[in-house]
């Protein structure tokens, strides 16, 4: 009765049904400009009834109410003149459920039309997320002049130019409009006309309209452009360019101000985005809302010019396609062989055919791809000339107008390897793609996927839904209270860099943002950007000129507002372009922005095997540009061949550019053996750090002969001897495998000097003594030399087998739950030598001992938990003893608020980084 969408609140107390509101289909208004809206005289009519008996009156055309009714039923000349007036500047509201974000309703002048369907523009479908196959929408009148004013100044779809969520714009042209765009800004080698010399863009518009050049032909062109002076006044300046008769013609709906560097290039999606983009940032609001409206207008044209269409023949199968699969197929069954033997187990044999077909897919669909994107064509002197294909699939893909080169691949390459409905790959892939058609079995196997991806699409849509609102209820009273708390507080900014690619670049990071402090010139102490700045476009080029690469900004986490936000604190205004006004509801906008995309997210968690997997075990790095090495966090020995051994857990090795800027970062695991040393150059390509993905070492730090304590055969350790080499090895008994007279012994390694006294750890008064756990394999013997840095035992890593990644929409939710993964890591509550004590039955006693000689730290942990640290090792509080996911708590509790929120916003982002937005 209470609960759910059909319940007390949501049925009648918050969402009523309101009058002066309708609802019917839309349809495209390809003619409208982008603040009108089609709208159907009989709804109008019905919509604006008391205005216009109002009028009726006041005119004296009718005497009383009910005669002014009667003239509108039977629909009189006078009424519909009397309507034009009414609706004349009263703008109304278009609403489009679901309304995931605050440009799910937007206000729209009406345009009195013929017929019954609302008639939409299309460069708002965007953010309406509405299509024309049958979408409906309602239309709601604003009555009193306060609200007639509201929707004019915020609601107005020509104000909402720029998405809330990001800052990018969202009023852009998609599908039709950037096809055209793309097809009319394209070149072509050797097409009429080409070489000619005109006298402004104009003369080009009429040659091309007599018939006299093609679109595409290379022309030179006089172009006018215009850039503002210091006074803000225009300058002109005339020059000759080497262009395309398109791109001029183009060129005369770019407004001023704009360099016309920006037309001349191919236009796909991306660089319509910019473009508009551009022009708000410098020449405001107005004149970009008159240029997407010309640039709508003007591809919607030359997409019907262009008469691209798609035929059989458009999809080019490679030769090459049919001798890939049976190469494909021949390892396939060389694997098959290897298995019959037993050299290989079942779950090598899966992984190792997957990876296979995923190599031969890959091979398909590139050789496909470079079939389809050029062609070879013969230019003026009559020679052959290889010029970017004008096929009309590979031209909706590469403009950004529709599909993809994965969805080409299935028409033209191969359809690849398809998923049961638990996720798992079928390790028999489709051979065949949608042009040779595909048999019963493969058609079979295909709708697997299909089905499951409707089904999820249905789960999606609610969960999405839950998850916006619980955003909403927990962030609803976040609003920007004040102007400036004035706190000293930040965070420091640095660009995202996962290995060798810079996943984010700084100034991404920090667009908008107010910095914290000074930031200086690297390398002086000059002020480049003052404190209290809010960081526009300018002062981001500046910023990255100068190669700056950490900055401290303000940030909501740091605010020191009682209740609400500072303005400072938070930054530019995403959806206007300049500092946040106070009173903005900051809270529902972030909501909404994390909860709207949340539908394109996916539901299910991924089953990682085969290719994936076993790109985790890298054993090396190999740097991808110039540059020096920089280590942190690291503790190294030097070992007997000269090289630098890493002993410390948590090193990071960040490759620095000569500008000071940080290009690549790695993680370097325990026992590394490097081939640079901190501070020294590397060369691209170069490797600079080894290791075993599959055994742990343990190194010793100092040098000295070996001493075996209680490691007696038979009780703690065992001998075995290599078939093969004949070599024999030590490998340490787990403790459930131990006679009872073992179970109390701790084998360990321990280093002295010549006289048989003990070695101290350097810079510390602990005897060098290494306990080995369970498994580890010994392949020295009782008092042998070694030197600092060699290994004196391995530690086989377990992999983990395929391990289960949450992914998309319930990681989303995980993590703004701040729930408990299931199996954490394990990290250390206090800083301290690691030490273990008495053990239980299927339990571990871990214990750290501070060095201070306060109070030592005991937990236990389950046995089949794989540690990452040998006793006698120091850890510092917070680091990870055990791997696994990180749970916040811990990370709160141990390392403090800021590496929580630091966590918990870059492992958002993640999520929605992968999904590309």
């Amino acid at each position: 009765m209470i609960k759910g969408k059909q319940g007390r609140f949501r049925q009648n107390l918050l969402g009523k049904r309101v009058d002066y509101s309708g609802r019917s289909v839309i349809t495209v208004g390809p003619y409208l400009r982008l603040h009108q809206c089609g709208l159907p005289k009989k709804m109008a009519l019905e919509l604006f009834k008391p205005f216009i008996y109002g009028k009726l009156e006041l005119r004296g055309l009718a005497t009383t109410i009910k005669a002014a009714k009667k003239m509108v039923e039977r629909e009189e000349a006078v009424v519909w003149d009397i309507l034009d007036e009414v609706i004349r500047e009263h703008p109304v509201l278009l609403n489009r459920a679901p309304t995931l974000h605050r440009l799910g309703i937007q206000a729209f002048e009406p345009v009195l039309i013929e017929g019954k369907a609302i008639q939409l523009h299309p460069l708002v479908c965007a953010a309406y997320n509405a299509d024309f196959d049958g979408d409906q929408m309602a239309v709601h009148v604003p009555l009193t002049l306060e609200a007639q004013l509201e929707a004019r100044a915020l609601m107005m779809s020509t104000n909402n130019i720029l998405s809330p969520a990001n800052g990018e714009p969202i009023i852009v042209p998609s599908q039709d409009v950037v096809l055209g765009l793309y097809y009319m800004t394209r070149d072509c080698v050797n097409a009429k006309g080409e070489g000619m010399v005109l006298t402004g863009p104009k003369e080009a518009e009429r040659i091309y309209r007599a018939g006299l050049a093609s679109l595409h032909a290379r022309v030179k062109v006089r172009i006018t452009e215009y850039e503002k002076d210091e006074n803000g006044e225009f300058v002109a300046k005339t020059s000759l360019k080497d262009t395309t008769v398109g791109r001029a013609i183009l060129w005369m709906i770019v407004p001023k101000g704009l360099p016309f560097s920006i037309v001349n290039q191919a236009l796909g999606k991306k660089a319509i985005s910019k473009m508009l983009n551009t022009c708000y940032r410098i020449l405001g609001l107005k004149p970009t809302v008159i240029f997407a409206d010309q640039t709508m207008y003007t591809g919607f044209a030359y997409a019907a010019r262009s008469g691209a269409s798609v035929g059989i023949d458009d999809m080019v199968i490679p030769e090459k396609k049919y001798e890939i699969i049976s190469e494909a197929e021949a390892e396939v069954a060389e694997i098959q062989e290897q298995f019959q033997s037993g050299l290989v187990t079942a779950g090598e044999r899966y992984n190792k055919v997957i990876d296979i077909w995923a190599a031969a897919n890959d091979r398909v669909s590139k050789a496909m791809m470079d079939n389809l994107q050029t062609e070879t064509v013969i230019n003026r002197n009559g020679e052959e000339e290889q010029q970017v294909s004008f096929n009309s699939i590979y031209m909706m893909a590469d403009s950004g107008a529709r599909g993809s080169a994965a969805q080409i691949r299935q028409l033209a390459g191969m359809r690849g390897l398809m998923a049961k409905p638990d996720g798992s790959i079928i390790e028999t892939p489709i051979t065949a793609n949608f042009r040779e058609g595909l048999n019963v079995l493969q058609y079979f196997i295909s709708t697997h996927g299909a089905r499951k991806g409707l089904a999820d699409t249905a789960l999606k849509t609610a969960n999405s839904g839950y998850l916006t609102r619980r955003l909403v209820d927990v962030a609803q009273d976040l609003v920007v209270t004040e102007d400036d708390c004035g706190t000293l507080e930040g965070i420091t900014m640095t660009p995202v860099i996962e290995g060798g690619d810079v996943k984010e670049p700084l100034r991404d990071r920090v667009l908008g943002r107010v910095t914290a402090e000074d930031v200086l010139k690297p390398g002086t102490a000059d002020i480049l950007v003052p404190r209290n700045t809010l960081l526009h476009e300018h002062w981001c080029d500046l910023l990255e000129e100068n190669s700056v690469d950490s900055v401290k900004v303000r940030s909501v986490v740091s605010c020191d507002t009682d209740f609400g936000v500072c303005a400072h604190c938070y930054g530019r205004d995403l959806a206007r372009g300049h500092i946040i006004n106070k009173g903005e509801a900051i809270g529902v906008i972030a909501a909404q922005s994390i909860g709207e995309p949340g539908t394109q997210l996916t539901m299910r968690t991924f089953h990682i095997g085969g290719a994936a997997s076993r790109a985790a075990a890298e054993s090396s790095i190999q740097v991808k540009n110039k540059g020096s090495i920089r280590l942190s966090n690291a503790k190294s020995v030097v070992n007997s061949s000269g090289k630098l051994v890493i002993t410390s857990r948590n090193t990071e090795l960040k490759l620095i550019d000569e500008f000071g800027r940080t290009k690549e970062s790695y993680k370097v695991p325990y026992g590394s053996v490097m081939a640079k040393g901190d501070g020294e150059q590397v060369a691209g390509g170069e490797t600079v750090a080894n290791w075993d993905p599959h055994t742990m070492p343990v190194i010793t730090e100092v040098s000295g002969f070996v001493r075996f304590t209680d490691m007696i055969d038979g009780q703690t350790i065992t001998r075995q001897t290599d078939e093969l080499t004949g070599l024999s090895s030590l490998v340490v008994l787990d403790s459930a495998e131990r006679t009872t007279g073992g179970k109390d012994l701790r084998p360990a390694l321990k280093i002295v000097d010549a006289q048989g006294n003990d070695v101290l750890i350097p810079g510390t008064d602990m005897p060098a003594q290494y306990f080995l756990p369970g498994k580890a394999i010994v392949q020295l013997e009782d008092g042998v030399q070694i030197s600092s840095g060699d290994t004196l035992a391995r530690v086989p890593q377990e992999s983990g087998g395929t391990k289960d990644i949450t992914g998309g929409l319930p990681r989303v939710a995980d993590l703004f739950e701040a729930r408990r993964p299931k199996e954490p890591a394990i990290l250390a509550e206090i800083s301290g030598i690691i030490s273990f004590g008495k053990e239980t039955k299927g339990k571990r006693r871990l214990v750290i001992t501070p060095v201070d000689g306060s109070d030592p730290y005991e937990e236990m942990i389950p046995k089949w938990r794989q540690l990452n640290v040998f006793e006698g090792e120091r850890v510092e509080r917070g680091d990870v003893v055990s791997d696994g996911p990180e749970a916040p708590h811990d990370i709160l509790r141990l390392r403090g608020v800021h590496a929580v929120t630091r966590y918990i916003v870059n492992e958002v982002q993640d999520v929605y980084r992968l999904q590309g937005r």
